[in-house]
């Protein structure tokens, strides 16, 4: 080839290239979409995790729908309180007050109090043990494996097993809920972070079966619900659940109840295992 066809050629590329270029330009600012300014800055504000527990595609997601006044300014879990007041100050709105939520597992049969039926030797993971013959080895149907699957979805080292059932760490926790959504039997609830007293169980069994395969799981007896005096305790399907609203933290039915799976929150978990 000679030399001017590949001055030719290399003017054809160039002149191509700037022609795009040019184009490109005044389409993107012809077309361009404007971009609240304060949906960066809610964005900054927000933690960054990207979980997805408040419902949206990561912090972006969240900080769109927030701008476009289609989440509260305390949509994130994982932010909290402080965080719903710096997004409040940004969008010019009181955060008001913010319940802190906090996950708990309820489950209270550890090794030394639940019973197993078999030895299982399959992959340690909770999801693959509760496939196996019964739900699993433990006796309980209902009750946590203690094989860390939760251990393993919490990204921020708030939940562990301790004697074979998992224990949240309220003050770590961040209410991302994917501890919640990673275990096969359904164990894990949120609680308010200030809720004194929690049923740490979830057995819905009759009592003689329930005896058979654990020490403490609640037996379904009604003494809680007939010795609240404010009508907080209420039993169904054999199994006790605290309405936190209606509790005053009295303490009556943990002490009343026979089995002691009724536990104060700051030890609960860590009273069970200890």
């Amino acid at each position: 080839m000679s030399i001017t066809g590949i001055i030719i050629a290399a003017a054809i590329v160039g002149g191509t290239g700037l022609f795009i270029g040019v184009f490109l330009g005044i389409s993107g600012k012809k077309f361009a979409i404007a971009v609240d300014e304060r949906e960066e800055a809610v964005l900054e504000a927000l933690p960054g995790n990207n979980c997805g527990a408040c419902g949206y595609p990561g912090c972006s997601g969240l900080a769109a729908a927030i701008v476009a006044g289609e989440a509260e300014v305390g949509a994130c879990p994982v932010g909290g309180a402080p965080v719903a007041e710096k997004v409040g100050a940004i969008m010019g709105v009181s955060a008001g007050e913010q319940d802190r939520q906090v996950a708990f597992v309820k489950c209270g049969g550890t090794c030394e109090q639940a019973k197993e039926q078999y030895e299982y030797f399959g992959v340690k993971d909770c999801i693959m043990a509760s496939m196996m013959q019964d739900g699993g080895p433990k006796g309980c149907s209902y009750g946590c494996l203690g094989f860390g699957t939760c251990v393993k979805a919490c990204p921020f080292d708030a939940i562990h097993v301790k004697e074979g059932i998992a224990v949240v760490d309220k003050e770590k926790c961040r209410a991302c809920k994917k501890c919640v959504a990673a275990c096969p039997k359904q164990l894990i609830e949120m609680a308010p972070y200030d809720q004194e007293y929690l049923v740490q169980c979830n057995s819905h069994d009759n009592g003689r079966t329930v005896r058979d395969v654990c020490q403490v799981g609640c037996i379904g007896c009604r003494i809680c619900e007939k010795n609240c005096e404010v009508k907080a305790v209420t039993v169904t399907d054999n199994l006790a659940h605290i309405d936190p609203e209606k509790c005053v933290h009295c303490g009556v039915c943990a002490e009343k109840c026979p089995r002691k799976i009724i536990t104060p929150r700051m030890v609960a978990g860590e009273a069970m295992v200890s």
